[in-house]
């Protein structure tokens, strides 16, 4: 079965807005800064901090969030996406390209450095689609 997580995405304020959520929510919170996955004094000090994923787990919850914002800005409705989470490659093509009739690819289906899957759209609705497969998660 896919897991559907909720990706929200800020404009600097990703930590003080998760903090929060841990605060009403609950869960384990974890951060990765964008300082941190490049090497030290390639960025502004400021943007070092900006976090490039956080989550905020629970038994019954997840939210993933970002500091990165896309090409065209943030706004009003480009804030949150929904997240699937696979259980093969196989199946991340098939959604991907089911939710994809009639919609705008984003980013077409890449290997990612941790060794994932990932692939992102818009479908014909506007709804934003971020699909994700993680082999390690899924062996038997």
């Amino acid at each position: 079965m896919i897991r559907i997580k909720s990706y929200l995405t800020f404009n600097g304020n990703c930590r003080e807005a998760m903090l929060f959520y841990r605060e009403c929510l609950g869960g384990a919170l974890h951060f990765e800064t964008l300082g941190a996955s490049l090497e030290m004094g390639q960025l502004p000090k400021k943007l070092e901090q900006y976090i490039l994923q956080a989550s905020l787990r629970s038994p019954y919850a997840e939210l993933i969030a970002t500091d990165m914002v896309p090409e065209e800005g943030l706004y009003q409705g480009n804030n949150i996406a929904l997240m699937l989470e696979c259980r093969s490659l196989k199946e991340l093509m098939r959604v991907y390209r089911r939710l994809g009739e009639g919609g705008r690819a984003t980013q077409q289906v890449i290997p990612t450095k941790s060794g994932s899957y990932y692939a992102s759209l818009t479908d014909r609705f506007g709804i934003r689609w971020m699909l994700n497969f993680m082999p390690e998660l899924n062996e038997p």
